[in-house]
């Protein structure tokens, strides 16, 4: 079967079979005269497998090594899973006792209860300014509105209040933020895969953000792809490099872009990397005068340390045959130069 029969057979949509070809779990076993994905049987039989486990809670990569990983045993994935839903039941049994609380006419409790009615019923408003005057008011935040959250960030529209929702779901307090995002950043819509991936990078360092970022790398969509490259660049994260490098090359962003390049040159190792990266993109658009300025100035961005090997790139331009190219090149060897002799 093709992809799109499968979908369609299986619930499961085009994108995320896709995802699952590029981790690995569901390769489809043949390819058709066209080149497109074809599904054997036992493709088919694999992926409902993926899909019953999923739906006991486990990850992608755990599902992965449940599958493949020899060592693994369903006691132990039983196990964790026990683990963790018994920690749910906590959370529930909690919520139970609040619940009945209230019920007993506890009036200090019913302002939680309060709170979550009136972020529902401020979040369903038609009006973007009634919305963002919810979340930037009491009712805007705290335990147990994250999932709630989450789910308005990936259909919000309004600029001004989707920067309010994100603003709203990093303060939240929930550690479940991230993996209520997911399926969002796995959405065939590319508008919300960018909700999705703004909302993560707000997150910071919380659990599974940069999973979810580095999954993001890989995204058709350059808005996604460059949201999340220079928030894993700023992290420190050299995986981001190739994406980076891209940017600076389609001019999407190109300065942050380079500014980043710059910062992670000083991680061990990558500065190399990133000045193969971006000669490499000199020599293979030797035509394109506006891409290889850009390309310069983010060569001039990278750190002291790797200055002998940037001033001999540059020497080599300002020569070359392209004179704006030649004048942007010999007047950043001439800011090498100053920054030397300040030494």
């Amino acid at each position: 079967m093709l992809i799109g029969d499968v979908a369609r057979h299986s619930g499961v949509s085009p994108r995320m079979l896709r995802h699952y070809d590029a981790l690995g779990l569901v390769r489809p076993t043949g390819r058709t005269v066209g080149g497109y994905r074809e599904y054997s049987a036992e493709d088919v039989r694999r992926l409902f497998q993926v899909q019953s486990l999923r739906s006991l809670g486990l990850s992608l990569k755990q599902i992965g090594r449940a599958l493949e990983d020899p060592a693994s045993t369903p006691s132990a994935l039983v196990g964790d899973l026990i683990r963790w839903t018994e920690d749910r039941l906590e959370r529930e049994r909690e919520l139970l006792d609040r619940l009945r609380a209230i019920d007993a006419s506890e009036p200090d409790d019913w302002r939680d209860v309060l709170r979550v009615v009136a972020l529902i019923q401020g979040l369903g408003s038609p009006s973007p300014a009634r919305r963002q005057q919810t979340l930037l008011g009491p009712a805007g935040g705290g335990d147990g509105a994250t999932e709630l959250l989450a789910e308005a960030v990936l259909a919000e529209s309004d600029p001004h209040v989707a920067g309010a929702l994100r603003w709203a779901l990093a303060r939240s307090g929930g550690d479940g933020a991230a993996a209520a995002l997911a399926d969002g950043l796995y959405a065939e819509d590319a508008e919300i895969r960018r909700r999705a991936v703004l909302a993560v990078v707000e997150l910071g360092e919380a659990p599974g953000a940069s999973e979810l970022l580095a999954d993001a790398l890989d995204d058709e969509d350059a808005t996604v792809r460059g949201s999340a490259a220079l928030a894993l660049g700023r992290r420190g994260a050299t995986g981001a490099v190739p994406a980076l490098v891209a940017m600076v090359v389609a001019g999407d962003h190109d300065v942050e872009a380079a500014e980043v390049l710059g910062a992670l040159s000083r991680e061990p190792g990558c500065a190399a990397r990133v000045i193969a990266a971006l000669t490499g993109e000199l020599a293979a658009r030797a035509a394109d005068s506006g891409t290889r300025i850009r390309i310069v100035q983010a060569l001039v961005e990278l750190p002291e340390a790797v200055a002998r090997e940037v001033r001999e790139v540059l020497d080599g331009l300002a020569r070359d045959d392209d004179p704006a190219l030649a004048l942007v090149a010999s007047a950043f060897v001439a800011v090498l130069d100053e920054r030397s002799a300040g030494e």
